[in-house]
C-alpha cells in the first residue's frame, strides 16, 4: 500500500513551524548550544595535552613536564565528560518545555477546535508530540556545534600544519554531501512511516469501538486481516528507515576515517622524509601528533548531527500533522461584574441568542430572547435538543454565543463564575468521600452545614460511613437519583445568587421527586433561579414557564 505523499507547501509550513517552536523555548536551547561548543575547546586541550606529552616522552623533557601535560590530558577528558552530561540535561529540559507546549496547544486544538478523527488525534497528542524529542534534545544542540566547530578545529589544525589541515577540509565536502543525500532519502521514509502509524492507530480505535458490530456480524477475520496488513505496512516503512539509517552511517563513517587515514599517512611520511612531493613544510613528532589527534575531533560534531539526522526527519514528519492543529483564539477581554451579594439577585436577560456548536447542521438557538426577573424562577420546558441545557451553558460559559447578547443586571457577558451555582446532568464525582465532593462547592463549608444540604436533597446517609463513605472516580456505590442528589447538594452549599438547574429530578420515582421539590423551593429564596426540566411538577414552582 503507497503512502500519501505531503505536498511541499505544507512540509515548508511545518519546517516553519519547527523554527516557530525552536525559537520560543530558545532560553532552554542555548545552554545545551553552549555547552556543545564548549566540548570542542576541551578537545583541544586533549590534543594538546597528548601531543606535548609524547613530545615530552620522546625528548626526555622529564617527569614534572610530562606530569603537566598528563594533567591537561585528565582534566580535558573529565571536562569533555561533563559537558557531554550537562548538554543533555540542558537539551531534555529544552525537549520538555517544547513538548509540554506544543501538547497543550494541540489539546487544546483537539477539544476546543473543529473535530478531528479520534485516530488521528489520538496519534499526535501521544506519538507525533514525542516524534519532537529528538529534534529538541539531540539535533539543534548538535547542528550548532556541527556548523561551527569542524571549522573552527581545522583552523587550530592549520597552525600545526596547513597541508594537514587542507586534507581535512577538502574532505568535509564529500561527507557533507553524504549528508544530504542520506538526510533526503531519510525525510521521505521517515514521513511514510509517521502516515502509515496515524493510519494503523486510526484504523485500531475504529475497529474497537465497532467492536459489538464486528462481532455481530462475525467479521473477526475480516478485522484481523485488515490490522495485519496495517501493522505489517508499519513494520515495512520501519525497516526502510532504519535501512537507510544505517547506510547513511556507514557513508559517513567511511569518509570520516579516510580523511583521518590520509592525515595519518601525510604526517607518518612527512616525518619519515619519505613524501614524494615536496611541500612547504616539514613536521616534527610534536606537530604531526597534535593533529593526528585533532582530525578525528574534527568529524565528531558532524558524526553527532548525523546521529541525530533522523531525529530531525521523525519531527518535521511528525510537525506535518501537528502544525495543523491550531489552538482557539482568544476570548475577547470583558469588564467584569461587581461582585454581588448573597440577597441582591439580579435580573438576566437574553436578547436575540443564537448558539451554533461546531460542525452543527442547525443552531441549537437561534434568536431566543428571555428575561428573568430578579430573585424569580424560570423553568426551560421542551423536548430533548431544543437547547434547555444550551441556554444554561452560554450564563457558565460552556455554549459559544454565535448571535445576540446576554444582560446581567444590564452588564454585557460578565464573569459569573463565583456567582452562580450549577447542578448539572452529569456531575462531577472525585474518588473521595460523600462530603469532600460535596464541599467541593464551598470548601470551607462545615461539617453541619455539608450534613445539612445532604439531609435536604434526601441523599442516603445510613450507609457504611455515612458522609465518610468513599467513592471512586467512577461514582460506584450511587445510583443516577443520588447523583443527581450529590449534584444539587453542591448548588444547594454555594451561597450564589444565580442557581442554575439542570433536570434535577431526572431518574427519581414521584415520590423521591416530591420530597425533592420541598428543597428546591427553599433553595430558590433570594437567588434569580432557571431550571431546565420535563416534569410538569418541577416546572409548577416556577414564576414563569418558558416552552422552547
Amino acid at each position: 500500500m503507497a503512502a500519501r505523499t505531503v505536498p511541499l507547501d505544507r512540509f515548508s509550513a511545518a519546517k516553519a513551524w519547527l523554527g516557530g517552536i525552536a525559537r520560543d523555548n530558545g532560553p532552554f536551547l542555548r545552554p545545551a548550544q553552549t555547552l556543545t561548543l564548549a566540548d570542542g575547546l576541551a578537545a583541544i586541550g586533549f590534543a594538546a595535552g597528548l601531543a606535548f606529552g609524547v613530545d615530552a616522552i620522546a625528548n626526555r623533557r622529564g617527569a614534572a613536564a610530562l606530569s603537566l601535560w598528563l594533567a591537561l590530558v585528565l582534566a580535558a577528558m573529565v571536562a569533555r565528560g561533563l559537558l557531554a552530561r550537562a548538554a543533555g540535561t540542558a537539551g531534555a529540559r529544552a525537549a520538555a518545555s517544547a513538548k509540554a507546549g506544543v501538547r497543550a496547544n494541540v489539546a487544546r486544538a483537539i477539544f476546543s477546535g473543529p473535530r478531528r478523527p479520534a485516530g488521528e488525534a489520538t496519534t499526535a497528542l501521544v506519538e507525533g508530540v514525542e516524534a519532537l524529542d529528538g529534534h529538541f534534545a539531540r539535533f539543534l544542540p548538535a547542528r550548532l556545534a556541527a556548523a561551527a566547530l569542524p571549522l573552527a578545529l581545522i583552523a587550530v589544525a592549520a597552525i600545526a600544519s596547513p597541508i594537514s589541515a587542507a586534507i581535512l577540509l577538502a574532505a568535509l565536502v564529500p561527507f557533507i554531501g553524504a549528508m544530504i543525500l542520506a538526510g533526503s532519502a531519510a525525510a521521505a521514509e521517515s514521513r511514510a512511516q509517521f502516515v502509515a502509524l496515524e493510519r494503523l492507530s486510526a484504523l485500531f480505535l475504529d475497529r474497537v469501538r465497532a467492536l459489538p458490530v464486528v462481532l455481530a456480524f462475525q467479521a473477526e477475520g475480516t478485522t484481523t486481516s485488515a490490522l495485519r496488513r496495517s501493522a505489517s505496512e508499519l513494520a515495512e516503512r520501519t525497516i526502510k528507515v532504519l535501512r537507510v539509517a544505517f547506510l547513511s552511517s556507514a557513508a559517513l563513517e567511511f569518509f570520516a576515517a579516510l580523511s583521518v587515514a590520509l592525515v595519518a599517512v601525510y604526517c607518518g611520511f612527512n616525518l619519515l622524509r619519505l613524501l614524494p612531493f615536496p611541500v612547504p613544510e616539514t613536521l616534527d613528532l610534536k606537530r604531526a601528533f597534535f593533529v593526528l589527534a585533532l582530525a578525528p575531533e574534527v568529524y565528531a560534531p558532524m558524526r553527532r548531527l548525523a546521529a541525530a539526522y533522523h531525529d530531525r526527519q521523525a519531527a518535521e514528519a511528525a510537525a506535518v500533522r501537528l502544525s495543523t492543529f491550531e489552538p482557539p483564539l482568544p476570548k475577547l477581554a470583558v469588564a467584569p461584574l461587581p461582585p454581588i451579594s448573597l440577597g441582591k439577585a439580579p435580573e438576566i436577560r437574553f436578547e436575540g441568542v443564537s448558539v451554533r456548536y461546531p460542525d452543527a447542521d442547525a443552531p441549537a438557538l437561534d434568536g431566543f430572547s428571555l428575561t428573568a426577573p430578579a430573585g424569580t424562577i424560570t423553568a426551560l420546558v421542551g423536548a430533548s435538543g431544543a437547547g434547555k441545557s444550551s441556554l444554561l451553558n452560554l450564563l457558565l460559559d460552556l455554549a459559544p454565543l454565535t448571535g445576540g447578547r446576554i444582560l446581567v443586571d444590564g452588564v454585557e457577558r460578565p464573569d459569573l463564575s463565583a456567582d452562580i451555582a450549577w447542578a448539572g446532568q452529569a456531575p462531577l464525582i472525585l474518588p473521595a468521600s460523600i462530603a469532600d465532593n460535596i464541599a467541593l462547592a464551598r470548601r470551607d463549608a462545615s461539617r453541619a452545614e455539608i450534613a445539612t444540604v445532604a439531609r435536604a436533597v434526601g441523599l442516603v446517609l445510613d450507609r457504611s460511613g455515612g458522609l465518610d463513605f468513599v467513592l471512586d472516580e467512577r461514582g460506584s456505590g450511587l445510583s443516577g437519583g443520588e447523583r443527581r442528589r450529590l449534584s444539587l447538594a453542591r448548588a444547594l452549599l454555594k451561597p450564589a445568587p444565580i442557581l442554575l438547574l439542570d433536570e434535577p429530578t431526572a431518574n427519581l420515582d414521584a415520590k423521591a421527586e416530591a420530597e425533592l421539590l420541598a428543597a428546591i423551593r427553599a433553595a430558590t429564596k433570594g437567588r434569580t433561579t432557571l431550571i431546565a426540566t420535563h416534569s410538569e411538577a418541577l416546572a409548577a414552582l416556577a414564576d414563569q414557564v418558558i416552552r422552547l
